[in-house]
C-alpha cells in the first residue's frame, strides 16, 4: 500500500497554534478548534465546540488543552471545601463538565488519539467512559526546554514520544508565575519542543500505519505508564 503524504489532523482546545502549525510545516492537513479565536488569527482554525467535529473523518486527534481544573489530583481539595464565593454544586457541575469533554474526546471515532491532562483524582476517572490509565508523562527539559511542568498523554493508537534533546535545568517558571489575568492561558501554552516531536514522531507513526492498512495500531509500552 502507498504511503500518503500527509494526514488530516484535528488539534482540539487549543488556541496557541503551537501544535497547528507543528504539523502544518510537516505538511498535514490540519486544523484546530476551540471555543476562543486563536492568537495568530489563522483561517485554519474553527472557533467552536471539538466535539462538534469529531465525525469529520480525521487520522488523528491530537486534544491539548481541555479544561483540567476540576479533573486534577491537585485540585481534589475543592470538591468537598469550595474556592471563597463558590459552592460544592458548581465545582461538582464543572468537573462533570470536564470529564464529559474528555470522555467524548477520548472515545471520538478517530484511530489515532492523543489527550493531554495532569494527573487525575478518582472521581474524575470514574466519570471518564473506557477510562484508561495515562500511557506516559514527558517534562519539557526532555525536548529542549530547560523547565520543568509535567505533561501526561493519554494515547490511543500512537506510540509514546522519544525524547530529543535532553537539556540542563529545572526552573518551574510556570508554577511560579504571578496571579493575573492572563495566568490561565500562559500556564496552558503549550512548548514548541514537545510540539515539534509530536508532528515528527505521531506523524510518521500514523503515516507508515496506514501504508500497512487501517488494522495497523502502536502498542504502548507499560514501562512508560510510571
Amino acid at each position: 500500500m502507498r504511503r500518503r503524504d500527509g494526514l488530516r489532523v484535528l488539534i482540539g482546545c487549543e488556541t496557541s497554534g503551537i501544535v497547528r502549525r507543528a504539523f502544518a510545516a510537516r505538511g498535514h492537513d490540519v486544523w484546530s478548534v476551540d471555543i476562543r479565536p486563536s492568537e495568530d488569527r489563522s483561517n485554519r482554525h474553527i472557533v467552536g465546540d471539538v466535539r462538534d467535529y469529531l465525525s469529520d473523518g480525521w487520522d488523528l486527534l491530537a486534544v491539548m488543552h481541555p479544561p483540567c481544573t476540576r479533573l486534577c489530583n491537585s485540585g481534589v481539595r475543592w470538591l468537598s471545601v469550595p474556592p471563597p464565593g463558590r459552592t460544592r454544586e458548581e465545582m461538582w457541575r464543572e468537573l462533570e463538565e470536564g470529564a464529559a469533554l474528555f470522555s467524548d474526546c477520548w472515545n471520538a471515532p478517530i484511530p489515532r488519539i492523543a489527550v493531554e491532562n495532569p494527573v487525575m483524582h478518582r472521581h474524575a476517572k470514574g466519570l471518564i467512559r473506557n477510562y484508561e490509565p495515562f500511557a506516559q508523562s514527558v517534562q519539557p527539559w526532555q525536548f529542549g526546554h530547560p523547565e520543568t511542568k509535567r505533561t501526561c498523554f493519554w494515547l490511543k493508537g500512537l506510540p509514546p514520544l522519544t525524547p530529543t534533546n535532553v537539556v540542563d535545568g529545572r526552573l518551574a517558571r510556570v508554577h511560579r508565575m504571578p496571579p493575573g489575568p492572563d495566568r490561565w492561558r500562559e500556564r496552558s501554552r503549550f512548548f514548541t519542543g514537545i510540539a515539534e516531536a509530536m508532528a515528527d514522531q505521531w506523524g510518521a507513526a500514523a503515516l507508515d500505519a496506514l501504508a500497512l492498512g487501517p488494522s495497523c495500531a502502536c502498542p504502548v509500552p507499560e514501562a512508560v505508564r510510571a
